[in-house]
């Protein structure tokens, strides 16, 4: 299912939050289960179908990494979940020199929050280029230069995820 024709949207990386929110909201009225319970079990059960697909397809929307996914996967190339492994040596590199630095500085909260600003700004960075290739030609091979740097992009979430677990412990 393509969410953005559900949300009456422009397929794009760059999404208007606002008028995302919009969308969900008048599509949550509705398909929103309570409106049809008076209704027949048929009917009940449809409306819950449709109302669970259009928060699905939300929390797919609002986030850029799943958005990028969800992009891809119209495409015809699902990567969300895959067990692919990475190519990109000096990438991986980095990732493993970013892990020991984390685990040098996890008791110190302003590298942690140095860490994490930097990994703010290279999300920002990633999600830009992303937004680039989407914009450019299709091709298989542009593809799976996409699903190549939406494989990063997700390295670098999960990490900034671990950053911020750190954090929260500090301030614990």
């Amino acid at each position: 299912m393509n969410y953005f024709q559900l949300f009456n949207l422009p397929v794009s990386l760059n999404l208007d939050k606002a008028q995302l929110s919009r969308a969900y909201q008048t599509l949550q009225q509705l398909t929103h289960p309570d409106k049809f319970a008076s209704g027949s079990d048929q009917e009940k059960r449809i409306a819950l179908q449709k109302n669970a697909q259009v928060n699905d397809a939300y929390s797919t929307l609002k986030h850029p990494l799943s958005r990028a996914q969800h992009i891809l996967a119209l495409r015809g190339i699902v990567i969300d979940g895959e067990q692919h492994t990475m190519q990109d040596t000096a990438f991986l590199m980095q990732q493993m020199e970013l892990r020991e630095a984390l685990e040098d500085a996890k008791q110190n909260e302003d590298a942690l929050i140095k860490f994490s600003d930097e990994l703010t700004l290279e999300i920002k960075q990633k999600i830009a280029h992303l937004e680039a290739l989407f914009n450019q030609p299709e091709s298989p091979v542009q593809n799976e230069s996409i699903a190549h740097e939406i494989r990063k992009l997700t390295f670098i979430y999960k990490f900034q995820s671990q950053v911020e677990h750190h954090l929260g412990l500090l301030e614990e």
